[in-house]
């Protein structure tokens, strides 16, 4: 694993759920070959976690900011981790 690898522990708010931001999120981590998953939470907001080289993540932390065509994110909020060593991109349930 090299050193410039991160992990961003992701919360969007907005209209995330029902709009394909899930799917979408796993499209685009996936075509930056980011790791990690994304689930929606109870209360409205989408949960991610990235993990990958750090331009990669910094880049799909920006499109998070957009989302889904339907999606309207109101904000994105991120933590930084220590990489826990994710391998592949899940949709969690």
């Amino acid at each position: 694993m090299s050193d410039d690898r991160i992990r961003a522990h992701v919360f969007v708010s907005g209209t995330v759920q029902g709009v394909y931001y899930r799917a979408s999120t796993r499209d685009a981590a996936r075509d930056r070959d980011v790791d990690g998953w994304v689930r929606n939470l109870d209360d409205g907001r989408v949960e991610a976690v990235f993990e990958g080289p750090e331009p990669a993540v910094e880049e799909l932390i920006e499109w998070c900011h957009t989302g889904s065509p339907a999606a309207s994110v109101e904000d994105v909020d991120v933590t930084y981790e220590e990489p826990e060593a994710e391998s592949g991109f899940e949709v969690r349930w």
